[in-house]
Parts: C-alpha cells; structure tokens; sequence
C-alpha cells in the first residue's frame, strides 16, 4: 500500500510537476510567439526602410521627368540634356524595375519629341540667323555628343529651303496670274517654270535671286560665327554632371542617333574633343567665369568650330543646288523672249548672283557660266533673226535716196565707234558692271572666319535683289517684247529711225550710275522721247565732233545716209553696246555684225551690180575682181540660210536674181524682177556703202578692244575679206552703172562685121565711130543732168572711155578677114574717135586707147612672138588673143601646125 501510496503521490507530484510544466511551457511558448511577432515585424520595418531610399530616388527621377518636360517647353534644351544625363544614370542604377523600365521608354519618346522641337528651333535660326538661338542649339547638341549630327542637320535644312522657297516663290506667282490654284499646287517646280508668262518673268527671277542670296547669307551666318572672347554667361550645371559627363553620353547618344537615323546620312568622323574636366558651379548657381579658362567655353567653342568646317564643306553642295535652280527657271521659254533691255537686266542681275556665289563658297561656277551663256546665245539667236528680217525688209522697200541732212545728224553711232554709253543704266547708282566686283581671291581657297571671308562685303551691302523686285512689275510693262516689233519701225520712216542718240553730260552721268534716284526721275521728266531699243528716256542733242574728224568728212557722213544705212548703223551699233554688256557672247554679237554688214553688202551687189551683160545676154562675171568674188563666196557660205530665207514682207516676194559663179543660181533674196534704178539712186546706193565702210573701219580699234585677244583674228579677217572689198564693190557698181547708160552693147557686132580686107585704104573712117561718138555725147549728157556730183561724173566718164576701149578690143578679136589696108583703118578709126572724144571728156584720152592700139599693132608681130606677147598683156582676154591669132594665121598662110602649137602654148 506504502508503494501504492507514494506511487500516487509520485503521480500526484508529478501531476503537478507537468501542470507546472505545461503552465511554464505555455508561458514559453506564448513569450516566443511575442517574439516571433516582434521579430516578423522588425524585419518588415527593416525591408520598408530599406526601400524608402530607392522609392526617394523614384520620385527624384519623377521630378526630372517633370522637370525635362518643362524645361523642354520653356526652350531651355541645355539644362535639360543636363537633367536628362542625370535622369539616365538614376535609370541605370535601377534598371531591374519595372517602373524605371517603363520610365526608360519614355525616355526615347521625350528625346524624340524633344530634338523635334530643337529642330524646329535649328529650321527658325535657318530661316532667320539669331545668335541666342543657334547657341541654343549647339549647346544642345555638344552636350549630347552630336556636333556632326548638328552640322548635317544644317545643311539639310538650307538644302530643303532652297528647294522649298523657290517652289513656293514660282507658286505664289503663278496662282496671281492664272488662278488655277488646285492644278498648279501639284505642279513640280519645272512645270511651274514652264507655265511663266513673258511679263512675269523678271519678277520670277528677281525674287527667286533674292531668296536665294538670303538663305546663302543665312548659311554663311552660321559658317561663320564664331564666340568672342569675353565674360560668358554659362548655362547652370552641376559638378556630377561634367564628372560624368563622358560616361553618360555614349547613352544620350545612342538614343539621339536612333531617333535621328531617319533625318541624318552617314556620320563624318569628326575628331571632335569632349571636355572631361569638372565645372566648380552649383546646381543653382548663377556665377559667372572667364570665357578663356572655361570648359564648358572650350565645349561650345569647338563644337561651333566643327560645325563651321562642315559647313565651309558643304556649301559648294548648297551653290550647286542654288545654281540647279535658277538653270531650270532659267530654261523657262519667257527668258528668251523678254525685251532687251529686260534680258540685259536679268543678264546683271544673273552675273551679280554668280559672283557672289563664287565668292560664297570659293570656287568658279563653270557650269552655271555655260548655261548662262547658252542662253545668250539662244537669246541673241531669236535677237539677230529678228534684227536679219527688219534689215531684209528695209533693203527690199529702199528706194535710194539721201535722208536729209538734218535728219541724219540727231544719230549717233557711239557705241560701234567706241564713245558709246552701255545700253541700259545701272538702276541702283552702283558700277553698270557687275564683274567689277570679282575679287581676286583664289578659287580654291576659302577663308574660314566672316571677318576675313570675301562674301563679308555682300552681308554688309545687303540684298541686291530685294529692292528690285518691288519696281520689276513696272519696269516689264514699259518694256516691249522681242517679238513685238513690226515693219513699220523699220520701213524708212525717220521718226522710228532716230537711233541712239548723244546724250548731254547730264545724261552721261545718269548713265554712269553717279546721279541720285530721284536726279534719275527729274532727267526722265525732262526727255525727249523714249528709246525705242534700251526703252530709257532720251534727249536729241547736236553730236560734238571728236579729234581728228574734219567738218568735212562728218558732212558727208551725213548727206551719204539712207534708210537702209541707218537701219544697218543703227543695229551694228546696237550690237556693238550688247558686246560691251554681253562680254559672255560678244563674239557673236561680233559675227551677227558681219552678217548685218554682208546682207548689205550682197543686196547692194545683186542690185547695182548684177545688170552687166554682154553682148550674148548672159551676166558677165569676168569684170569682178578676185577679192570681190572672194568677198561674194563668203557671204553666200556665212548667210546662205538669210539669202534663202523669205524676208516675210508684205510686199510680193522677191524674183530669183541671177548670182555670181560662186554662188547658188537661184535665192529668194534681192531686188524684185524688172526693178530698175536711175543713175542718182546708183550714186547713192555706191555712196551710202562707202560710208559704211568708212564708219566700220573707225571702229576696227574698239570691236578689237571689246573681243577677247583670241578673237582678234576674226576682226582682221572680217576687214580684209569684207569691208577692205568696198572699194572693189563700189568700182563695179559704177562701171555697171557706166555700161547700163551708154548704150553700146550692139557695137561689137557692128565692129566685127565691118569690112576690114580691103585693098586700097581710103580717107575715111568706118561709120560706127560717128555712132559711138553720138552715144557717148548722149552718155555725157545723161551724166550731167543726173543731179550728181563732179567727181562721180569724171569717175563714169572715165569708166565710160574705158568702156568704149574694151568694146573696141572685143569687135576687132572676132574680126574673121582682114588684110594690111584694113588693119590701118582700125588705127584710122581709133585716131578719129579718140580725138572726137577728147571733146566729151576733160582728162587725156589716149591712154585710154593704148590698150587698143597695142591690140592692133599686134597683127604685125612675127609669128614666134605671139606667145611671149600674149603673156605680157594679161589685160586682154583668151578668146581675144585666140582671136587675133587665127584672124593672122588665117590671113598670112600659117601653117595649121604651126597655129595649134601656138594656140597651144598660150593656153
């Protein structure tokens, strides 16, 4: 029982032992759990404290988020490149999360946006230079690492400008005039240029010039900007940021050239030299520092740099596509057929162009001058045809007679001679002469600084362009077209021929550009007339006589003119002024001169010179001496296309007229069949084609001095083969002139068939001598009462007696029988008409006659002798001493041998 008690109470204790226990377990376990809770909480509390400092940098980055878009809108791009390059590296440290995944995107959007409207601020500094905004952009982009990037940006808008303002220029201009707004917006720039009307011309080039020379001085602007050493308000930054700056952008420069890879080509290695050295200035701080010792001075400065040497690179791209331009609008059928004075306008306003922009980017514009001077030529082609067909016109109405003195001394040919003023004036009071302004700078070598460039002079003088374009609507409708001239301008009337005239000393230095715009105005108010070819108000003014020209020479000058003469100075003078402001195509302003000079020249020929016939009808040509056929060869060859051409008159068209050997037998140039003319209108046209001549030969020195020496030669050529013919001309005119008025052209036959075998020589003289001494006299009288002058009278008695000579001559070579008796009856016949003509003439005779003489005594020559005589007077013709010797072969028994070989050695 004992065991049982104490093992109840064991179990009684132990009870209470384990009560104990599970109270102190119970205990335990509920001081753990409090623990555990604790602890479960510490660790929370530890991993929430843990984040603040990332959540902190969230709403840090937060805030530069808000802060770049803000910047951004407010244009301050250069703070917030700075903003971004902090806001990229706190993305970096997080890029594990999410949010800042999502931030990083966002990134890429902002920057897109954000170079967009740097861009449009880049378009606005194109467009319009201002030193804040470019600064604006380049820190922009030094600060992004891009400065090439910025460059090609720059020349890819300017390129786009060129383009778009051109188009836009022949746009607006186009819709004023034909209102077809819906069609000509989709027209491209070449169709636009092509639907120009002639009026609207000069006001299409005059404003496309303009914008040009704007956006070329915009872009030199830029080129040549550079920073000047002084105190310089640096951007606000921050130490970190210039620390880390070369860590950070490869990043900004990665997304900037992903966003941009549609907008900029290929990447030039550029060298460019990022600055690493840290800026002492607080986030906010507002200090400024010396511009030399500055880093952030250095960065902008050699980003400035590069972009200048890109820049200086590329703008002979840009000339070539400002020049591509104006060639297509220049290619517009309206440049060709302006008035002159509009094309000698436009052709100064187009040199001016060039030479700037040969100034601007360093080299010569070889192609544009050889499209420029295609279409002078062009120009000049319509020009000169136009100026062939008013010449053609005026030739077939002339009628030959003098204009009255008065008339022809109110015309000045100034400028063939060489004291003539340029055909239009310089509108703006600068030289006439743009070429003036060429400098003598290298082509190849462009100055790289605004103050040492060449083009600095073009900025500081302004837009040559810009004040023309207001007064170019004016000037188009007061000029008249090319084409517009009529006949009538040009068909003898003396109003309409009164030609450039001598200007006061007033007018000179009007011309010469040195008088005021409003001195301008007040001459014009006080002129005469309007010129009809330079469209510029004239005055009619008494020439002064210069150096060296006698009264007496210019009298002449004066009485000798006709209307076709003055219809011929009056052009190669005109010419001649083109010459000196076309200097481009002045060679064939030069050559136009010539065929202006031989259309005369072969019109005078077919009209006054191509009546001689002979005995058989048929023109001869033996009379013409070699530098006039010469001369007739080369015309036919120079101005085949002008003889052949119908002159377009109103008038019948002209009969074919017989030519020389050298020329086509069948033209549609010269007098109208069956015209005659009397022996007064003869003098005059021989008159007034001496006075040409004279009036060429005064000029020979200033044609040569307005050629380029390589062209010398054609002026040499020209006198010798042309105007040094004159001479010869006017001497076949008048022995023409002599033949048609002394009516012996039957005589030869009379001579021949007189009975010259006679056996017994009588006291009298054949009866054809008392005929030709009756003609001659009626001849003399013609000559007297023909109203012309002494000498030209002597001049055609001369020609006549010579005449009289060579018709002697030709009867007695085809005399077929004669005997001894009957040769000195020719000397008898000679003897008694050379002393009846001694009367009718007042110079010796007889000299006239030896030629006649000599032929008759020829018979008596023995027959070894004739082929030595024969080569010792060339003056007498083949079929003449062909003649004489069958008459004496046939008439002394020579034997046939004998006279072939004779024949034979004389051919």
């Amino acid at each position: 029982m004992n065991l049982v008690r104490e093992l109840e109470n064991d179990l009684k204790i132990a009870n209470v032992i384990c009560m104990n226990g599970r109270r102190h377990l119970t205990s335990s376990m509920n001081e753990v759990s409090r623990d555990l809770v604790v602890n479960t909480d510490s660790k929370k509390k530890q991993a929430l404290m843990d984040l603040l400092p990332v959540l902190a940098e969230l709403l840090h980055a937060r805030d530069m988020q808000v802060a770049l878009e803000s910047l951004v809108d407010e244009g301050n791009y250069c703070k917030a490149f700075q903003v971004l390059s902090e806001y990229l590296q706190l993305l970096d440290s997080f890029s594990e999360l999410s949010a800042i995944q999502e931030m990083s995107c966002g990134v890429e959007v902002w920057l897109g946006r954000t170079l967009q409207k740097l861009d449009s601020l880049l378009l606005g500094v194109c467009q319009e230079f201002k030193e804040e905004g470019y600064l604006t952009v380049v820190d922009a982009y030094a600060l992004i690492g891009d400065a090439s990037g910025l460059a090609e940006k720059i020349q890819s808008f300017f390129m786009q400008e060129v383009i778009s303002e051109t188009h836009s220029v022949l746009k607006s201009i186009v819709h004023e005039e034909h209102d077809v707004h819906i069609q000509s917006s989709r027209l491209t720039y070449s169709d636009l240029c092509l639907q120009i009307p002639e009026s609207k011309f000069r006001q299409c080039l005059l404003r496309t010039l303009a914008v040009l020379f704007k956006l070329m001085c915009l872009y030199h602007e830029i080129m040549g900007f550079q920073l000047e050493n002084k105190v310089l308000e640096c951007p606000t930054t921050n130490a970190k940021f210039m620390e880390d700056r070369t860590s950070c952008s490869p990043s900004v420069e990665e997304s900037t050239t992903a966003t941009c890879s549609a907008d900029a080509s290929e990447r030039m290695d550029s060298g460019y030299v990022e600055s690493d050295e840290p800026v002492s200035e607080g986030r906010n701080g507002d200090g400024a520092t010396s511009s030399g010792g500055s880093p952030w001075y250095q960065l902008r400065k050699e980003a400035i740099a590069f972009v200048s040497q890109t820049l200086q690179r590329g703008c002979k791209n840009l000339w070539q596509l400002t020049t591509s331009r104006v060639s297509v609008l220049l290619s517009s059928s309206a440049a060709t057929s302006t008035s002159i004075h509009q094309f000698l306008k436009n052709y100064e306003d187009l040199n001016i162009f060039i030479l700037a922009g040969e100034t601007f980017c360093g080299v010569k514009a070889v192609e544009f001058r050889q499209k420029l001077k295609v279409i002078c030529e062009n120009y000049f082609a319509a020009f000169h045809r136009q100026n062939i067909s008013a010449l053609k016109m005026v030739l077939e109405k002339e009628i030959w007679l003098r204009l009255p003195p008065e008339t022809a001394q109110i015309i000045s040919f100034a400028g063939l001679v060489g004291d003539g003023a340029p055909l239009i004036a310089a509108s703006d009071g600068n030289s006439s002469n743009p070429w003036v302004l060429l400098t003598d700078k290298p082509a190849n070598k462009v100055d790289t600084g605004a103050k040492k460039s060449g083009f600095s002079p073009w900025l500081r003088n302004g837009n040559p362009f810009l004040l023309k374009v207001g007064s170019s609507p004016k000037e188009t409708h007061n000029s008249s077209p090319l084409y517009g001239a009529t006949s009538g301008e040009h068909e003898g009337s003396v109003d309409n021929l009164h030609g450039n005239v001598f200007p006061r000393n007033g007018d000179v230095n009007h011309i010469n550009g040195s008088n005021s715009i409003s001195e301008e105005e007040n001459e014009d108010l006080l002129a005469d007339f309007i010129d009809e070819d330079s469209q510029l108000p004239s005055r009619i003014s008494k020439p002064s006589l210069s150096k060296g020209y006698s009264s007496h020479s210019i009298n002449d000058e004066f009485t000798a003119q006709t209307g076709s003469s003055l219809c011929l100075l009056r052009s190669m003078d005109k010419y001649a002024r083109l010459m000196q402001k076309l200097e481009i195509v002045n060679i064939e302003f030069f050559k136009g001169i010539c065929q202006l000079f031989e259309m005369f020249f072969y019109y005078i020929f077919e009209t006054f010179g191509q009546q001689n016939m002979n005995s058989s009808g048929k023109a001869s040509t033996d009379s013409l001496t070699y530098r006039l056929k010469t001369a007739l060869s080369r015309i036919t060859q120079d101005c085949d296309q002008w003889i052949k051409t119908p002159s377009g008159s109103l008038s019948s068209p002209p009969a074919h007229a017989d030519m020389t050997p050298t020329a086509p037998q069948s033209t549609n140039f010269g007098p109208p069949a069956g015209t005659s003319f009397g022996l007064k209108e003869r003098c005059a046209g021989a008159d007034t084609v001496a006075l040409v001549a004279q009036i060429l030969h005064r000029s020979r020195t200033n044609l040569q001095s307005l050629l380029l020496k390589s062209n010398t030669a054609v002026v040499e050529d020209f006198f010798m083969h042309l105007v040094d013919s004159v001479p010869d001309l006017i001497e076949h005119m008048h022995r023409t002139t002599a033949r048609i008025l002394l009516h012996i052209n039957g005589y030869v036959d009379r001579i021949a068939n007189a009975k010259w075998e006679l056996k017994e020589l009588g006291m009298e003289h054949n009866g054809y001598v008392d005929l030709l001494l009756g003609e001659f006299k009626h001849y003399k009288t013609r000559l007297g009462h023909g109203g012309i002058h002494k000498e030209v009278q002597d001049l055609l008695l001369d020609y006549g007696l010579e005449i009289v000579a060579k018709t002697l001559i030709e009867g007695l070579s085809r005399v077929k029988r004669c005997t001894d008796e009957g040769r000195a009856l020719m000397s008898l016949d000679l003897q008694v008409l050379a002393n009846g003509l001694q009367h009718f003439a007042s110079l010796n005779v007889k000299p006239k006659f030896q030629i006649v003489e000599t032929f008759i005594k020829a018979y008596y020559l023995p027959e070894t002798e004739y082929v030595h005589w024969a080569r010792a007077h060339p003056e007498y013709g083949k079929n003449q001493i062909v003649g004489l010797i069958n008459l004496v072969a046939s008439m002394k028994g020579w034997k046939r041998k004998t006279r072939l070989e004779v024949l034979e050695k004389i051919e």
